[in-house]
């Protein structure tokens, strides 16, 4: 596959993923889910189109059920640099900037928009590493009064 020159140091995350994760919030009860995440490149784009869905897995009775969705872009923001938007059906949008450094990410919103009805959602970090093809995250949150903490981590493997 051939990449456009402007993103083959993001080039790494091209395919799908899919795995598991855990949930932990002060605000929720922890939870196991089940996710997919997809990276694609669009032919001659300077950009990594991004997809990722959510399911309750593990013994929950509600396991199968879809939990959360997500889309965006990610481009490189110059030497070292990264930078991504995400959109949520909840009505929340996350625009980030952060190191790329070889196959790991470190990303944090510099604005967090939002409808007048979705939760208070003030800051959002993502962790993102790959080595092979495995892909681990977590995702550091500080929403509805709650100091910035870990709120999701997971191990996705590239199908």
């Amino acid at each position: 596959m051939t990449t456009q020159p402007d993103i083959a140091p993001l080039s790494y995350l091209i395919g799908r993923w899919s795995g598991d994760g855990i949930g932990i919030y002060p605000t929720i009860d922890d939870f196991a889910y089940s996710e997919e995440v997809t990276f694609v490149a669009p032919p001659g784009k300077p950009f990594l189109k991004y997809t990722q869905m959510t399911w309750r897995a593990g013994d929950h009775p509600d396991a199968g059920t879809a939990l959360h969705t997500e889309s965006g872009f990610f481009r490189v923001g110059g030497a070292g640099r990264a930078e991504a938007t995400m959109a949520q059906p909840t009505g929340i949008v996350e625009v980030y900037e952060g190191a790329l450094d070889g196959q790991s990410l470190r990303l944090e919103t510099t604005t967090v928009a939002r409808t007048s009805t979705a939760k208070e959602v003030v800051s959002v970090e993502r962790r993102i590493d790959v080595e092979g093809d495995a892909l681990t995250y977590e995702m550091w949150m500080g929403a509805v009064g709650q100091p910035h903490q870990l709120h999701l981590k997971a191990l996705l493997h590239r199908e």
